[in-house]
């Protein structure tokens, strides 16, 4: 069984068997589990039609966050993607657009998936139901591609963090964008080592990223970070199948997000104490929440 313990050892073990690092960790985990690789697939399916069905949930015009802060940034993204004025195009335009849309579902107390926390859910959906939607990617080819993502987001919270209170943003929107970035990699056909590579240029986009929520809340400027995060993961996808290198190897790329965690102030790590919370825009828009 695989002991998740580095990003190295899944590329082997892939390489090993000449199979997807999807492929081997379905039957890994299976056999772990000691289910059926039908019935472990069935349940991640089932994640993903949750997925979908937050896209759907937050696409709502009237949406509105439980403190009044956010809502409706999903549907207002999503008429101007429509509109066909984006910048970035249909498809990360789309893709902005579903990963604010989970991520305000979140904010509005809806089901969600965790992926890898709550904060930074919108980021793999985001990302997979767009290519599904947008390329025509066949629906079992994206779920599969969950089980990399989760792969790399295993290793990730063992060798570091996916704790915005331990390790600041990066360890949550940063890991996330790492995990779908390799998911990308896969779905698009690259290799388990290129997996890697897109995994490595994501983390290292955000290295450094703090955990600073206006109110303490996962709204300002979270649910943002989220389709900022898409844009990351599909560049660092892009990047790894175009065969640029990102020099600095994955397990080592997450090793330096621990260790720059564990340097960040506590200020910066969720207790709202630091960074856009401590404006004066922030203090007055948890003043507007929580009262004097």
């Amino acid at each position: 069984m695989l002991t998740y313990e580095s990003v190295d050892e899944l590329v082997k073990a892939a390489e090993s068997n000449s199979e997807t690092i999807s492929a081997l960790v379905l039957r890994d985990q299976a056999e772990s589990m000691d289910r059926s690789e039908h019935s472990v697939y069935e349940k991640m399916e089932r994640d993903f039609a949750v997925m979908r069905s937050a896209v759907d949930e937050g696409m709502k015009r009237d949406l509105r966050s439980m403190s009044g802060l956010t809502g409706g940034e999903g549907y207002r993204m999503g008429e101007y993607s429509r509109r066909g004025e984006a910048l970035c195009g249909s498809l990360l335009s789309g893709a902005m657009t579903r990963a604010l849309a989970v991520a305000g579902c979140n904010a509005s107390m809806g089901r969600i998936v965790a992926a890898p926390t709550a904060g930074s859910c919108g980021i793999l959906p985001g990302c997979l139901l767009s290519l599904c939607d947008e390329r025509d990617v066949p629906e079992r080819a994206a779920v599969m591609a969950m089980f990399t993502a989760g792969a790399f987001g295993l290793v990730m919270a063992k060798k570091a963090s996916i704790a915005g209170a331990q390790g600041g943003c990066q360890a949550e929107c940063g890991s996330a964008a790492a995990m779908a970035a390799a998911a990308l990699v896969e779905l698009m056909g690259g290799t388990p080592a290129q997996c890697a590579d897109a995994c490595a240029i994501a983390i290292a986009s955000q290295l450094g990223l703090v955990c600073d929520p206006v109110a303490g809340l996962v709204e300002i400027p979270c649910i943002k970070r989220n389709a900022s995060g898409v844009a990351i993961a599909f560049a660092s996808a892009d990047m790894a199948l175009a065969g640029v290198a990102p020099k600095i190897p994955a397990d080592e790329c997450i090793d330096a997000m621990r260790e720059v965690g564990d340097l960040l102030p506590s200020s910066l790590k969720e207790t709202a104490l630091g960074g856009l919370a401590a404006t004066p825009t922030g203090q007055k828009l948890r003043k507007q929440v929580f009262g004097k």
